[in-house]
């Protein structure tokens, strides 16, 4: 599958989950776990339907341009909406930019259940394999132990010398501070 540039569509299936480009179908889901607070208490949330689209939209025209992105992930047995799981350049420059970022988002029902850490290892073999990368990072803000430890089941280390105060998130906000991790290319 292709989309209208030259750059192939990447999309890709783990055991039990399908991380593919996003439909209309995928907005109401990834609305309603935007106002889910337990998913949102590390991040800033989307505070209206139409900034939650918008995002939705961003991702999806970030995969058709460049053929990866934030994915859609779907349960290959429900066909649900699960949440999101990719590789992003992040908008914001960061004090280590320019990079790519693995990140990701699932709605409660899916918690516990290693979702997360499985699409994460797929999106980093894309990243790695097929993209080329030499490294890929991820942060969190500081209080968020449940992303620092998907991080750490990746294989990813904290870089503590890392630790920086997120641009996009206003001074004197309790999620300013974020984590760092990093992983390098695997060496064959």
């Amino acid at each position: 599958m292709t989309n209208n540039s030259t750059t192939p569509l990447i999309e890709f299936e783990t055991p039990r989950l399908r991380l593919r480009q996003w439909r209309e179908s995928d907005f109401a889901p990834f609305f309603a776990l935007a106002c889910d607070p337990q998913v949102m208490e590390f991040l800033l949330p989307l505070p209206t339907r139409a900034d939650s689209d918008a995002s939705a939209d961003r991702a999806r025209a970030l995969i058709a341009k460049n053929g990866w992105g934030f994915w859609a992930v779907e349960h290959k047995a429900s066909g649900e909406f699960a949440g999101f799981t990719g590789l992003n350049v992040p908008m914001a420059s960061l004090p280590f930019s320019p990079c790519v970022e693995i990140g990701w988002r699932f709605a409660r029902k899916w918690w516990g259940q290693g979702m997360a850490t499985e699409a994460a290892r797929g999106a980093l073999q894309v990243g790695f394999e097929r993209l080329g990368l030499d490294e890929i990072v991820a942060f969190t803000a500081v209080g968020n132990v449940r992303s620092a430890a998907v991080m750490e089941r990746l294989g990813m280390h904290e870089d503590v010398a890392g630790a920086f105060d997120h641009p996009a998130v206003p001074e004197g906000h309790a999620l300013r501070r974020h984590r760092l991790y990093r992983i390098g290319r695997p060496q064959r």
